[in-house]
C-alpha cells in the first residue's frame, strides 16, 4: 500500500514537470527557428515565428554612457535581414544559453548571445523574447535585446 501511494505521488509530481519541459522545448524551438531564418536571410521563416503586432526594442548605453531604450521598426529589421545587408556579409548570432519560463499561454525566453560579423566578434548581450500561445502556435509578441562591447572579452576569447 505504501509503495503504491509513493509511486502514485511520484507520478503526479513528475507529470507536470514533463509537460512543462515539453512547453519549454516548444518555446526554445520557436527561438531557434527565428534565428535559423535570421542566419539564412529567410524572412518568411522568421515571420512564421512572429506575431503581427510584434514590439521590437533595444536597450543600450550611448557614447555618453547614458541609458537608451530604442523602439526598432520591425519592417526595417525584416528588410535588413532579407535584402538590406550585403550578400557576402555574414551575420551570426550565437546563443550561449537559454532560460525559458512558461505560464499557461505566455512564455519568456531569455537568451545570452554573442554577435559575430564576418567571423569577427562584434558585441554581446541578451535577448528577452515574450511569446503568446495563439491557438496552438507560439508567436513572438515582444523582443528586446541589450548590446554591449565591454565585458564581452571573456566570451569572445573562448571561440
Amino acid at each position: 500500500m505504501i509503495k503504491k501511494l509513493f509511486l502514485g505521488t511520484l507520478l503526479m509530481l513528475t507529470l507536470p514537470m514533463s509537460a512543462q519541459s515539453e512547453l519549454e522545448k516548444e518555446v526554445e524551438q520557436v527561438v531557434k527557428t527565428f534565428f535559423e531564418g535570421f542566419h539564412k536571410g529567410d524572412t518568411l521563416l522568421m515571420k512564421q515565428t512572429m506575431a503581427d503586432q510584434l514590439v521590437f526594442q533595444t536597450a543600450f548605453k550611448n557614447k555618453e554612457q547614458k541609458d537608451v531604450l530604442k523602439q526598432d521598426d520591425v519592417a526595417g529589421f525584416i528588410k535588413a535581414i532579407g535584402s538590406g545587408r550585403p550578400v557576402k556579409e555574414k551575420w551570426e548570432e550565437r546563443i550561449t544559453s537559454y532560460t525559458i519560463k512558461v505560464d499557461g499561454n505566455m512564455a519568456n525566453a531569455w537568451t545570452e548571445y554573442e554577435f559575430w560579423l564576418d567571423g569577427k566578434f562584434s558585441h554581446c548581450g541578451v535577448n528577452s523574447f515574450q511569446l503568446f500561445h495563439d491557438n496552438g502556435t507560439w508567436k513572438i509578441i515582444y523582443l528586446i535585446d541589450t548590446r554591449r562591447r565591454s565585458s564581452c572579452e571573456a566570451s569572445a576569447s573562448k571561440n
